[in-house]
């Protein structure tokens, strides 16, 4: 090693000679790793749908990222003996010799940026994280974990007892400290949470710690890892006004139909009502297409809805949209359709991707809502925000919107949970958890009723909820 070399060359020198040993070591016993590595793969397998564009920084032999079944996967290592190793036993995938704080010959954007037990390594995060800016796009999401420093001293104990891989002196950052860096390099953290608790495979023993023990208070406190996944800073979106589409489902809701033609605003580039007719006993129906011929100036869609439930108008209206940007709106107004050009804004301005309506904020109409469905309202909204890693205050206020385009790979990955949802707010708001929306929560003022009854049953409809959230936590907390 040349002694004039800089420190970070050296440092990268030393590095890249120890991930050299340890490739030519593959295939023989490497201490107990396996069942931690194998825990790794099967989280980013749940919070990296398949078929997106991946790069994977410090890829070694490539495992992690040919798991995760990308359309196009690039692994970068500067380990030149990895680097082997990961291009014959995954020729399907590109790796590339590099490293990590200088990507110039890694042509993206990518999908998805995976820093995987990298950034402890590393020279310079911060630098890192420049790169993967470079090569993100407004879609982008950085997910990445590392090891707690609570696990310092296990670690190098298992190694000096070679019962876990040599390392050499790591970065101990804690999470404060990544999502310091990420926003330095300009990206906005979205979540974190804790994974590991028992990195050796031990049967039952360590599904019950890593599947279980370790997402409840006190245990996450001695986990192994930590997670955090980032978005590029919103970003206001370039172009014209997109189209706005306005879904409503209408179910015996004949007397409202005239206001929701007179108080729905015009938004973006125009709006378009889209109207789901759900087997009304009134004469809902004919109440639309009265008055879709008293405003024909107003971009109209009316739909006869062929199932049951208000979750069923939303799947079936969303498709039939032409606008770029999907609301829905209740037709019994009690969320004012005047505030709904609040929800475009957070939208367009990039301040979220899924804006969830929330009624729990300011005082309502005191006929509004009953006292135990407020509470049953506040207890789900604290249940589904812990489940869902995102505060999310109201899961059943009517109003949500997002990009169509959002919408469009929430159907392409909704066989992971299934046409479970009556309501249609759970198949969108775990769909967007699922894909690493950011979920914004924006408090409304919700009104009484002044025509029709509600469609809500309190004992049954809260019953199955409750079974919701046993759902929830099974497909998305305790993976």
């Amino acid at each position: 090693m040349p002694g004039n070399a800089s420190p970070q060359v050296k440092y990268t020198q030393a590095r890249s000679a120890h991930w050299d040993g340890l490739a030519r070591r593959m295939g023989r016993w490497t201490g107990l790793g396996g069942c931690y590595h194998r825990r790794l793969e099967r989280i980013y397998r749940f919070v990296v749908p398949p078929g997106q564009k991946v790069l994977e920084l410090g890829c070694a032999a490539g495992d992690l990222l040919a798991a995760l079944r990308p359309a196009k996967g690039v692994g970068v290592d500067f380990s030149p003996e990895m680097i082997a190793r990961a291009k014959e036993r995954h020729p399907e995938l590109q790796f590339v010799y590099a490293d990590a704080h200088e990507l110039t010959g890694i042509e993206g954007p990518f999908d998805v940026i995976i820093l995987s037990d990298l950034v402890n390594d590393l020279w310079d995060v911060q630098s890192v994280l420049d790169q993967a800016a470079r090569l993100s796009h407004p879609r982008t999401r950085i997910i990445l974990n590392s090891y707690s420093r609570v696990w310092e001293l296990p670690l190098n104990l298992a190694a000096r007892l070679k019962l876990a891989q040599p390392k050499l002196a790591q970065n101990w950052l804690g999470v404060e400290d990544i999502a310091n860096l990420l926003q330095l390099a300009g990206f906005e953290p979205m979540r974190h949470w804790s994974e590991v608790l028992w990195p050796v495979r031990t049967p039952l023993w360590d599904a019950i710690c890593n599947r279980f023990l370790v997402k409840l208070w006190p245990f996450r406190l001695l986990a192994l890892t930590n997670f955090l996944i980032a978005r590029p800073g919103g970003q206001v979106k370039q172009g014209p006004e997109p189209v706005v589409s306005v879904i409503v489902p209408a179910r015996n809701e004949a007397g409202n139909i005239q206001a929701i033609f007179e108080r729905t605003p015009e938004m973006g580039g125009g709006t378009e009502l889209v109207f789901v007719e759900g087997g009304s006993r009134d004469n809902t129906y004919e109440a639309i297409e009265k008055a879709m011929v008293q405003n024909p100036r107003r971009r109209c869609k009316l739909l006869k809805q062929a199932g049951v439930g208000k979750g069923d108008a939303v799947r079936q209206g969303f498709p039939a949209a032409s606008g770029d940007v999907l609301m829905i709106l209740d037709a019994d107004l009690t969320v004012p359709p005047e505030d709904l050009p609040r929800f475009y804004e957070a939208l367009r301005s990039g301040k979220g991707e899924f804006i969830n309506g929330v009624r729990l904020v300011y005082p309502m109409e005191s006929q509004a809502m009953r006292f135990l469905n407020l509470v049953a309202n506040k207890f789900f909204g604290l249940a589904f925000s812990w489940l869902l890693g995102q505060p999310v205050k109201d899961t059943l206020c009517g109003t949500k919107v997002l990009w169509k385009k959002e919408y469009e790979r929430i159907v392409a990955n909704r066989a992971y949970f299934g046409n479970f949802d009556p309501f249609g707010d759970f198949d969108l708001i775990f769909g967007a958890a699922r894909l690493n929306l950011r979920i914004v929560d924006l408090p409304i003022r919700y009104g009484e009723r002044t025509y029709g009854a509600t469609n809500i049953q309190r004992w049954k409809h809260g019953w199955l909820l409750l079974r919701m959230v046993a759902f929830a936590a099974r497909r998305i907390k305790f993976i």
